[in-house]
């Protein structure tokens, strides 16, 4: 049972992946016919909305962006922020997807934001209890680490209408201007393998989370 879980979710982490990898190469070598950075079109994006107190950085790192609700900042990778492609359009107009989830106070968006410090901690102690058990065969110490390591699947579940949404709303804002048809189709591309990569995700921590099961069986 071990070596099919191991098997099922590496081949899936692999396909998410290859597919992110694959679009992100492809649709970074495309530039946009309007010749706007990908902090340009996030910025523009921002200030239509009303969002003119959230700034766009640049961070280090490969598709290392995000949106911190806390410091309401966007920061932006090399390549995402000074790139004029399709790729840094689609990943610039999502991370402003999820600045616009904070300003409309979407459900999920808070609810994930309020637990990422929880679900880190018991996840860790989830791990802890879980080698504890292996090595005491206590039986109230695995109860406990399945619920902690349990904590993890909520947090992927959050995560996915999140990210959805977060995607509906980039595809809207690249519409209004930003893309011509052919490259909003590129975008919805990109877009779409990010969001696999949140499925393949959840369904490898699933598949982990029956594995510690299958072996306490």
């Amino acid at each position: 049972m071990d070596i099919i879980i191991i098997a099922v979710s590496l081949v899936i982490t692999l396909i998410a992946q290859a597919a992110i990898s694959g679009n992100y190469k492809k649709y970074s070598s495309i530039n946009l016919k309007k010749e706007q950075s990908g902090a340009e079109i996030a910025r523009e994006i921002l200030d239509k909305n009303g969002l003119n107190n959230i700034y766009v950085v640049e961070t280090r790192g490969v598709l290392s962006d995000h949106y911190d609700p806390r410091r309401k900042v966007i920061r932006l990778s090399n390549n995402i922020y000074s790139g004029k492609t399709i790729a840094a359009a689609a990943v610039a107009a999502h991370e402003v997807g999820h600045a616009l989830q904070d300003k409309a106070g979407y459900g999920f968006f808070k609810i994930r934001a309020a637990i990422v410090p929880i679900v880190n901690l018991a996840s860790y102690l989830g791990y802890i209890t879980l080698a504890l058990f292996a090595a005491s065969q206590i039986r109230s110490l695995f109860v406990v680490s399945a619920v902690l390591l349990g904590s993890t699947l909520v947090f992927h579940l959050v995560t996915l209408p999140v990210e959805f949404d977060a995607t509906r709303r980039a595809k809207s804002e690249l519409a209004k201007g930003f893309l011509n048809s052919s490259e909003q189709e590129g975008a919805r591309k990109m877009l779409g393998s990010a969001a696999f990569t949140y499925v393949a995700g959840m369904i490898t921590n699933i598949l982990q989370f029956l594995r510690v099961f299958a072996r306490r069986r």
